[in-house]
Protein backbone atom coordinates (compact mmCIF):
# COMPACT_ATOMS: atom_id res chain seq x y z
CA UNK A 1 0.00 0.00 0.00
CA UNK A 2 1.39 3.43 -0.94
CA UNK A 3 2.22 6.00 1.70
CA UNK A 4 -0.34 8.35 0.13
CA UNK A 5 -3.13 5.81 0.68
CA UNK A 6 -1.98 5.13 4.24
CA UNK A 7 -2.04 8.87 4.95
CA UNK A 8 -5.54 9.19 3.45
CA UNK A 9 -6.82 6.36 5.68
CA UNK A 10 -5.25 8.04 8.70
CA UNK A 11 -7.04 11.29 7.83
CA UNK A 12 -10.30 9.33 7.97
CA UNK A 13 -9.47 8.57 11.62
CA UNK A 14 -9.31 4.84 10.87
CA UNK A 15 -6.70 3.14 13.02
CA UNK A 16 -7.47 -0.53 12.48
CA UNK A 17 -9.17 -2.50 9.68
CA UNK A 18 -12.52 -4.22 10.10
CA UNK A 19 -12.80 -8.01 9.60
CA UNK A 20 -14.08 -7.69 6.02
CA UNK A 21 -11.19 -5.37 5.19
CA UNK A 22 -8.68 -7.81 6.71
CA UNK A 23 -10.06 -10.66 4.60
CA UNK A 24 -10.84 -8.84 1.34
CA UNK A 25 -8.00 -6.36 0.80
CA UNK A 26 -5.09 -8.87 0.44
CA UNK A 27 -6.66 -10.99 -2.34
CA UNK A 28 -7.90 -7.88 -4.15
CA UNK A 29 -4.45 -6.32 -3.92
CA UNK A 30 -3.07 -9.55 -5.38
CA UNK A 31 -5.36 -9.20 -8.40
CA UNK A 32 -7.85 -11.94 -7.48
CA UNK A 33 -11.57 -11.78 -8.21
CA UNK A 34 -13.68 -11.74 -5.07
CA UNK A 35 -17.17 -12.43 -3.73
CA UNK A 36 -17.52 -10.66 -0.39
CA UNK A 37 -20.42 -10.93 2.02
CA UNK A 38 -20.62 -8.91 5.23
CA UNK A 39 -23.38 -7.13 7.06
CA UNK A 40 -24.14 -3.49 6.45
CA UNK A 41 -21.92 -1.10 8.35
CA UNK A 42 -18.98 -3.53 8.32
CA UNK A 43 -16.64 -1.45 6.14
CA UNK A 44 -17.18 -3.10 2.75
CA UNK A 45 -16.67 0.16 0.84
CA UNK A 46 -13.12 0.67 2.07
CA UNK A 47 -12.46 -3.05 1.52
CA UNK A 48 -12.70 -2.58 -2.24
CA UNK A 49 -11.82 1.13 -2.45
CA UNK A 50 -8.26 0.69 -1.16
CA UNK A 51 -7.26 -1.96 -3.75
CA UNK A 52 -9.15 -0.09 -6.47
CA UNK A 53 -7.19 3.12 -5.90
CA UNK A 54 -3.90 1.26 -5.47
CA UNK A 55 -4.31 -0.53 -8.79
CA UNK A 56 -5.05 2.64 -10.78
CA UNK A 57 -2.26 4.36 -12.73
CA UNK A 58 -2.42 8.16 -12.23
CA UNK A 59 -0.43 8.74 -15.42
CA UNK A 60 -3.04 7.00 -17.60
CA UNK A 61 -5.90 9.43 -18.27
CA UNK A 62 -8.49 6.77 -19.06
CA UNK A 63 -11.18 4.99 -17.07
CA UNK A 64 -9.48 2.12 -15.25
CA UNK A 65 -12.02 1.27 -12.55
CA UNK A 66 -15.83 1.10 -12.56
CA UNK A 67 -18.07 0.78 -9.50
CA UNK A 68 -21.79 0.14 -10.07
CA UNK A 69 -24.37 0.73 -7.33
CA UNK A 70 -28.18 0.53 -7.20
CA UNK A 71 -29.05 4.01 -5.86
CA UNK A 72 -27.97 7.61 -6.32
CA UNK A 73 -27.44 8.10 -2.60
CA UNK A 74 -25.17 5.08 -2.35
CA UNK A 75 -23.22 6.18 -5.45
CA UNK A 76 -22.63 9.63 -3.88
CA UNK A 77 -21.53 8.04 -0.62
CA UNK A 78 -19.10 5.56 -2.22
CA UNK A 79 -17.66 8.19 -4.56
CA UNK A 80 -16.86 10.32 -1.52
CA UNK A 81 -14.88 7.49 0.10
CA UNK A 82 -12.95 6.79 -3.09
CA UNK A 83 -12.20 10.48 -3.65
CA UNK A 84 -10.81 10.76 -0.12
CA UNK A 85 -8.36 7.97 -0.96
CA UNK A 86 -7.64 8.97 -4.54
CA UNK A 87 -7.07 12.73 -4.35
CA UNK A 88 -3.57 12.55 -2.91
CA UNK A 89 -2.54 10.28 -5.79
CA UNK A 90 -4.01 12.61 -8.42
CA UNK A 91 -6.61 10.02 -9.39
CA UNK A 92 -9.87 11.57 -10.58
CA UNK A 93 -13.34 10.21 -9.89
CA UNK A 94 -16.41 10.75 -12.09
CA UNK A 95 -19.83 10.30 -10.48
CA UNK A 96 -22.62 9.24 -12.86
CA UNK A 97 -26.26 9.17 -11.74
CA UNK A 98 -29.64 10.38 -12.90
CA UNK A 99 -31.69 13.29 -11.62
CA UNK A 100 -29.06 15.89 -12.45
CA UNK A 101 -28.09 17.53 -15.77
CA UNK A 102 -25.28 15.45 -17.32
CA UNK A 103 -23.04 18.40 -18.32
CA UNK A 104 -20.72 18.12 -15.32
CA UNK A 105 -20.52 14.37 -15.87
CA UNK A 106 -19.45 14.90 -19.50
CA UNK A 107 -16.75 17.28 -18.31
CA UNK A 108 -15.42 14.84 -15.69
CA UNK A 109 -15.14 12.10 -18.29
CA UNK A 110 -13.49 14.41 -20.84
CA UNK A 111 -10.95 15.54 -18.24
CA UNK A 112 -9.61 12.02 -17.89
CA UNK A 113 -11.29 10.46 -14.85
CA UNK A 114 -9.62 7.18 -13.92
CA UNK A 115 -12.48 5.95 -11.72
CA UNK A 116 -16.19 5.95 -12.54
CA UNK A 117 -18.80 5.44 -9.82
CA UNK A 118 -22.34 5.22 -11.14
CA UNK A 119 -25.83 3.81 -11.23
CA UNK A 120 -26.59 1.38 -14.07
CA UNK A 121 -29.06 3.56 -15.99
CA UNK A 122 -26.93 6.69 -16.27
CA UNK A 123 -23.72 4.68 -16.84
CA UNK A 124 -25.36 2.88 -19.74
CA UNK A 125 -26.60 6.20 -21.14
CA UNK A 126 -23.01 7.48 -21.31
CA UNK A 127 -21.84 4.28 -22.97
CA UNK A 128 -24.53 4.53 -25.64
CA UNK A 129 -23.74 8.21 -26.24
CA UNK A 130 -20.04 7.44 -26.62
CA UNK A 131 -19.03 9.70 -23.70
CA UNK A 132 -17.78 6.73 -21.63
CA UNK A 133 -15.23 4.18 -22.82
CA UNK A 134 -14.53 1.06 -20.74
CA UNK A 135 -11.75 -0.35 -22.95
CA UNK A 136 -9.09 0.32 -20.30
CA UNK A 137 -11.06 -0.89 -17.26
CA UNK A 138 -8.99 -3.25 -15.13
CA UNK A 139 -11.12 -3.24 -11.93
CA UNK A 140 -14.92 -3.70 -11.84
CA UNK A 141 -17.03 -3.66 -8.66
CA UNK A 142 -20.70 -4.53 -8.18
CA UNK A 143 -21.71 -3.19 -4.78
CA UNK A 144 -25.00 -4.51 -3.32
CA UNK A 145 -24.50 -7.34 -5.81
CA UNK A 146 -27.70 -9.16 -4.93
CA UNK A 147 -29.76 -6.19 -6.09
CA UNK A 148 -27.49 -5.38 -9.03
CA UNK A 149 -27.96 -8.87 -10.49
CA UNK A 150 -31.68 -9.05 -9.71
CA UNK A 151 -34.21 -8.76 -12.50
CA UNK A 152 -34.70 -4.99 -12.27
CA UNK A 153 -31.07 -4.03 -12.85
CA UNK A 154 -29.71 -7.21 -14.48
CA UNK A 155 -30.21 -6.26 -18.18
CA UNK A 156 -28.42 -2.90 -17.78
CA UNK A 157 -25.68 -4.40 -15.63
CA UNK A 158 -25.11 -7.25 -18.09
CA UNK A 159 -24.91 -4.76 -20.95
CA UNK A 160 -22.36 -2.63 -19.09
CA UNK A 161 -20.20 -5.61 -18.10
CA UNK A 162 -20.27 -6.77 -21.71
CA UNK A 163 -18.49 -3.56 -22.75
CA UNK A 164 -15.64 -4.03 -20.27
CA UNK A 165 -12.54 -6.10 -21.12
CA UNK A 166 -12.66 -9.79 -20.27
CA UNK A 167 -9.17 -9.52 -18.78
CA UNK A 168 -10.15 -7.54 -15.72
CA UNK A 169 -10.50 -7.97 -11.98
CA UNK A 170 -14.07 -8.21 -10.65
CA UNK A 171 -15.42 -7.89 -7.11
CA UNK A 172 -18.99 -8.52 -5.93
CA UNK A 173 -19.96 -7.35 -2.44
CA UNK A 174 -23.21 -7.40 -0.52
CA UNK A 175 -24.79 -7.94 2.89
CA UNK A 176 -26.79 -10.86 1.49
CA UNK A 177 -25.63 -13.28 -1.18
CA UNK A 178 -28.38 -15.70 -2.22
CA UNK A 179 -27.28 -18.80 -4.10
CA UNK A 180 -28.76 -17.53 -7.36
CA UNK A 181 -26.46 -14.50 -7.18
CA UNK A 182 -23.33 -16.61 -6.93
CA UNK A 183 -24.58 -18.78 -9.78
CA UNK A 184 -25.26 -15.72 -11.95
CA UNK A 185 -21.93 -14.18 -10.97
CA UNK A 186 -19.98 -17.27 -12.02
CA UNK A 187 -19.90 -16.18 -15.65
CA UNK A 188 -18.39 -12.79 -14.74
CA UNK A 189 -15.66 -13.89 -12.31
CA UNK A 190 -12.57 -16.04 -12.69
CA UNK A 191 -11.73 -18.39 -9.79
CA UNK A 192 -12.97 -15.88 -7.21
CA UNK A 193 -11.99 -15.84 -3.57
CA UNK A 194 -15.07 -16.04 -1.34
CA UNK A 195 -15.03 -14.00 1.87
CA UNK A 196 -17.77 -14.06 4.51
CA UNK A 197 -17.87 -11.97 7.68
CA UNK A 198 -20.93 -11.97 9.95
CA UNK A 199 -22.67 -13.63 7.03
CA UNK A 200 -26.24 -14.87 7.13
CA UNK A 201 -29.46 -12.95 6.96
CA UNK A 202 -30.03 -12.39 10.65
CA UNK A 203 -29.16 -9.02 12.08
CA UNK A 204 -25.91 -8.53 13.98
CA UNK A 205 -25.94 -9.16 17.75
CA UNK A 206 -25.64 -5.43 18.48
CA UNK A 207 -29.27 -5.01 17.35
CA UNK A 208 -32.03 -5.72 19.86
CA UNK A 209 -35.28 -6.81 18.23
CA UNK A 210 -38.62 -5.64 19.68
CA UNK A 211 -41.54 -7.27 17.89
CA UNK A 212 -45.03 -6.09 18.80
CA UNK A 213 -48.42 -7.44 17.80
CA UNK A 214 -50.71 -4.46 17.40
CA UNK A 215 -54.04 -3.32 16.00
CA UNK A 216 -53.68 -1.30 12.83
CA UNK A 217 -55.61 1.58 14.42
CA UNK A 218 -53.06 1.74 17.27
CA UNK A 219 -49.91 2.04 15.13
CA UNK A 220 -49.78 5.84 15.02
CA UNK A 221 -50.10 6.19 18.78
CA UNK A 222 -47.49 3.48 19.30
CA UNK A 223 -45.13 5.24 16.93
CA UNK A 224 -45.49 8.50 18.85
CA UNK A 225 -44.82 6.70 22.12
CA UNK A 226 -41.62 5.24 20.68
CA UNK A 227 -40.43 8.53 19.19
CA UNK A 228 -41.14 10.41 22.41
CA UNK A 229 -39.06 7.84 24.27
CA UNK A 230 -36.08 8.40 21.95
CA UNK A 231 -35.86 12.05 23.00
CA UNK A 232 -34.33 13.25 19.74
CA UNK A 233 -32.13 10.20 19.00
CA UNK A 234 -32.20 9.62 15.21
CA UNK A 235 -34.73 7.04 14.02
CA UNK A 236 -35.84 5.68 10.65
CA UNK A 237 -39.47 4.66 10.15
CA UNK A 238 -40.01 2.30 7.20
CA UNK A 239 -43.23 2.05 5.20
CA UNK A 240 -44.06 0.10 2.06
CA UNK A 241 -45.46 2.82 -0.21
CA UNK A 242 -44.53 6.32 -1.34
CA UNK A 243 -48.06 7.51 -0.54
CA UNK A 244 -47.81 6.08 2.97
CA UNK A 245 -44.49 7.84 3.55
CA UNK A 246 -45.86 11.21 2.45
CA UNK A 247 -49.01 10.82 4.53
CA UNK A 248 -47.21 9.74 7.72
CA UNK A 249 -44.50 12.39 7.40
CA UNK A 250 -47.15 15.07 6.95
CA UNK A 251 -48.99 13.85 10.05
CA UNK A 252 -45.81 13.80 12.16
CA UNK A 253 -44.85 17.25 10.93
CA UNK A 254 -48.26 18.61 11.94
CA UNK A 255 -47.57 17.22 15.43
CA UNK A 256 -44.23 19.10 15.57
CA UNK A 257 -41.90 16.14 15.13
CA UNK A 258 -38.69 17.09 13.24
CA UNK A 259 -39.29 14.78 10.29
CA UNK A 260 -38.01 14.22 6.77
CA UNK A 261 -39.52 11.98 4.07
CA UNK A 262 -37.51 9.91 1.61
CA UNK A 263 -39.30 8.19 -1.27
CA UNK A 264 -38.87 7.57 -4.96
CA UNK A 265 -40.82 10.53 -6.36
CA UNK A 266 -38.50 13.18 -4.89
CA UNK A 267 -36.19 15.17 -7.16
CA UNK A 268 -32.48 14.69 -6.57
CA UNK A 269 -32.20 18.14 -4.98
CA UNK A 270 -35.07 17.34 -2.61
CA UNK A 271 -33.55 13.97 -1.70
CA UNK A 272 -30.23 15.58 -0.90
CA UNK A 273 -31.93 18.21 1.27
CA UNK A 274 -33.69 15.47 3.24
CA UNK A 275 -30.42 13.58 3.73
CA UNK A 276 -28.59 16.73 4.79
CA UNK A 277 -31.25 17.59 7.37
CA UNK A 278 -31.22 14.07 8.76
CA UNK A 279 -27.45 13.84 9.00
CA UNK A 280 -27.19 17.28 10.60
CA UNK A 281 -29.89 16.51 13.18
CA UNK A 282 -32.29 19.14 11.87
CA UNK A 283 -34.70 16.25 11.28
CA UNK A 284 -34.24 13.42 13.78
CA UNK A 285 -36.96 11.24 12.25
CA UNK A 286 -36.66 9.90 8.70
CA UNK A 287 -39.78 8.32 7.22
CA UNK A 288 -38.80 6.24 4.22
CA UNK A 289 -39.62 3.55 1.73
CA UNK A 290 -37.05 0.83 1.09
CA UNK A 291 -34.95 3.32 -0.88
CA UNK A 292 -33.19 4.14 2.42
CA UNK A 293 -32.61 0.51 3.36
CA UNK A 294 -29.79 0.02 0.89
CA UNK A 295 -26.30 1.10 1.72
CA UNK A 296 -26.90 4.59 3.12
CA UNK A 297 -24.33 5.26 5.81
CA UNK A 298 -26.00 6.39 9.04
CA UNK A 299 -23.78 5.55 11.98
CA UNK A 300 -25.87 6.79 14.92
CA UNK A 301 -29.39 5.50 14.26
CA UNK A 302 -30.85 4.59 17.64
CA UNK A 303 -33.92 2.84 16.33
CA UNK A 304 -35.31 1.41 13.11
CA UNK A 305 -39.09 1.06 13.15
CA UNK A 306 -40.82 -1.29 10.71
CA UNK A 307 -44.14 0.56 10.72
CA UNK A 308 -45.12 -1.62 7.74
CA UNK A 309 -43.64 -5.07 7.19
CA UNK A 310 -41.26 -5.40 4.24
CA UNK A 311 -42.01 -7.86 1.44
CA UNK A 312 -39.07 -10.19 2.09
CA UNK A 313 -36.48 -11.27 4.62
CA UNK A 314 -33.82 -9.65 2.44
CA UNK A 315 -35.46 -6.23 2.77
CA UNK A 316 -35.92 -6.84 6.49
CA UNK A 317 -32.18 -7.44 6.80
CA UNK A 318 -31.29 -4.28 4.91
CA UNK A 319 -33.76 -2.16 6.87
CA UNK A 320 -32.50 -3.42 10.21
CA UNK A 321 -28.92 -2.90 9.05
CA UNK A 322 -29.39 0.87 9.31
CA UNK A 323 -28.91 0.57 13.10
CA UNK A 324 -26.30 -1.23 15.18
CA UNK A 325 -23.57 -0.31 12.69
CA UNK A 326 -19.82 -0.67 13.25
CA UNK A 327 -20.32 -2.29 16.66
CA UNK A 328 -22.76 0.31 18.00
CA UNK A 329 -25.94 -0.84 19.70
CA UNK A 330 -29.38 -0.24 18.25
CA UNK A 331 -33.00 -1.33 18.33
CA UNK A 332 -35.22 -2.67 15.59
CA UNK A 333 -38.94 -2.37 16.29
CA UNK A 334 -41.42 -4.28 14.15
CA UNK A 335 -45.20 -3.84 14.21
CA UNK A 336 -47.28 -6.90 13.26
CA UNK A 337 -51.02 -6.64 12.69
CA UNK A 338 -53.32 -9.63 12.33
CA UNK A 339 -53.13 -9.22 8.55
CA UNK A 340 -49.32 -9.31 8.73
CA UNK A 341 -49.02 -12.69 10.44
CA UNK A 342 -48.64 -14.83 7.26
CA UNK A 343 -45.98 -12.48 5.86
CA UNK A 344 -44.15 -12.34 9.20
CA UNK A 345 -44.07 -16.15 9.38
CA UNK A 346 -42.61 -16.17 5.87
CA UNK A 347 -39.92 -13.64 6.87
CA UNK A 348 -39.00 -15.68 9.94
CA UNK A 349 -38.68 -18.84 7.83
CA UNK A 350 -36.43 -16.99 5.39
CA UNK A 351 -34.26 -15.68 8.22
CA UNK A 352 -34.10 -19.07 9.89
CA UNK A 353 -34.96 -17.69 13.31
CA UNK A 354 -37.89 -16.89 15.57
CA UNK A 355 -38.45 -13.60 17.39
CA UNK A 356 -40.24 -13.11 20.69
CA UNK A 357 -43.51 -11.26 20.11
CA UNK A 358 -45.26 -9.14 22.70
CA UNK A 359 -48.69 -7.48 22.50
CA UNK A 360 -48.29 -3.72 22.27
CA UNK A 361 -51.02 -2.96 24.82
CA UNK A 362 -49.12 -4.83 27.56
CA UNK A 363 -45.85 -3.08 26.69
CA UNK A 364 -47.59 0.29 26.66
CA UNK A 365 -49.02 -0.34 30.13
CA UNK A 366 -45.60 -1.29 31.48
CA UNK A 367 -44.07 1.83 29.98
CA UNK A 368 -46.87 3.91 31.47
CA UNK A 369 -46.29 2.51 34.95
CA UNK A 370 -42.58 3.27 34.75
CA UNK A 371 -43.37 6.80 33.62
CA UNK A 372 -45.83 7.28 36.49
CA UNK A 373 -43.25 6.15 39.06
CA UNK A 374 -40.67 8.59 37.68
CA UNK A 375 -43.00 11.58 37.34
CA UNK A 376 -45.52 10.98 40.11
CA UNK A 377 -49.15 11.74 39.45
CA UNK A 378 -48.61 14.80 37.26
CA UNK A 379 -50.89 13.35 34.64
CA UNK A 380 -48.22 13.10 31.96
CA UNK A 381 -47.87 9.33 31.77
CA UNK A 382 -47.36 7.60 28.45
CA UNK A 383 -50.60 5.73 29.02
CA UNK A 384 -52.65 8.92 29.16
CA UNK A 385 -50.71 10.39 26.27
CA UNK A 386 -51.28 7.34 24.09
CA UNK A 387 -54.96 7.33 24.96
CA UNK A 388 -55.31 10.93 23.80
CA UNK A 389 -53.90 9.93 20.40
CA UNK A 390 -56.83 7.69 19.70
CA UNK A 391 -55.84 4.35 21.19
Amino acid sequence: MTEATKAAISRMNISRPTPIQVKAIPPLMAGRDLIGQARTGSGKTLAFAVPLVERCDPSLRRVQALVLLPTRELAIQVAGVIEALASSRQIRVALLYGGRPPRSQYAALRDGAQVVVGTPGRTLDHLRQGTLDLASVRFLVLDEADEMLDRGFAPDVESIIGRAPRERQTALLSATMPEWVTNTAAKHLRRPVSVEVDAGLQAPPTVEHLVYTIRKSDKMAALRTLLDGLDGTPAIVFLKTKHGVKKLAKRLDSLDYPVGALQGNLSQNARERVMKDFRSGAASVLVATNVAARGLDFEDIGQVINYDLPDSEKLFTHRVGRTGRMGRSGEAVTFITAEDEPKWNEIERGLGRRFIKKPWHSVRKAMSLRQQRSQGSAGSSLESTATSYGT
